[in-house]
């Protein structure tokens, strides 16, 4: 009898605290914005450039860039006299550069191969927790409680981790042909999205 009331005690509290509507819409929102499968591209590319990919690290640091931003962002950037329409300008550039390296196959964002920080920028950042991941966070403050936020942003990281603990396994399975391919179509989306970014912002 006591370990009922107990359960019914703790899916009480489950309930007022989560909703799962809620949490299936946020987590599909973060999803299609992160866009980590049209994004393999350019991690393999980096991946092989560097010849190392950390996926632990890039997904701890990416999550934990997004839970800074889910708390504090709008008011971490305000120290710097820095507004998140500017912010999210800065950052659609990062992307669309990164468009143009895909599609033009340069390197216009040089790496130090022996630093190897490729894992934090920039799949960390921006592709992972780019501008649009991190407004779009401050921005769903507004409409949805903080302990739904964050569980979407975590199942959203497990998403991305296993994704890019599989990227050696996906680059085989599209072969140089499939890959030069997909990196090309994906650089246009990426492109598609800095001016979209660009354009809300300006």
């Amino acid at each position: 009898m006591q370990n009922i009331t107990i359960l019914t005690e703790f899916k009480a509290i489950f309930v007022t605290m989560f909703s799962i509507q809620d949490i299936i819409t946020i987590t599909l929102t973060l999803f299609a914005i992160i866009d980590i499968i049209g994004a393999l591209p350019i991690i393999i590319s980096i991946k092989n450039r560097q010849n190392h990919l950390d996926s632990e690290k890039a997904t701890l640091y990416a999550g934990a860039l997004m839970l800074v931003f889910l708390l504090v962002g709008e008011k971490f950037l305000g120290l710097f006299g820095v507004d998140i329409q500017s912010f999210a300008i800065a950052g659609s550039i990062v992307i669309f550069i990164i468009g143009m390296e895909m599609i033009l196959g340069i390197e216009i964002l040089k790496n130090d191969p022996a630093a190897k920080t490729g894992s934090i920028i920039p799949i960390a950042f921006p592709i992972i927790a780019g501008s649009g991941t991190l407004t779009t966070i401050i921005s769903m403050r507004a409409v949805y409680s903080l302990p739904n936020i964050t569980l979407g942003i975590l199942l959203n990281l497990i998403v991305v981790y296993v994704v890019l603990r599989s990227s050696s396994k996906i680059e085989k399975l599209l072969g140089d042909n499939g890959l030069a391919l997909v990196r090309k179509f994906f650089g246009i989306v990426l492109l598609s999205i800095a001016v979209r970014i660009f354009k809300t912002n300006f």
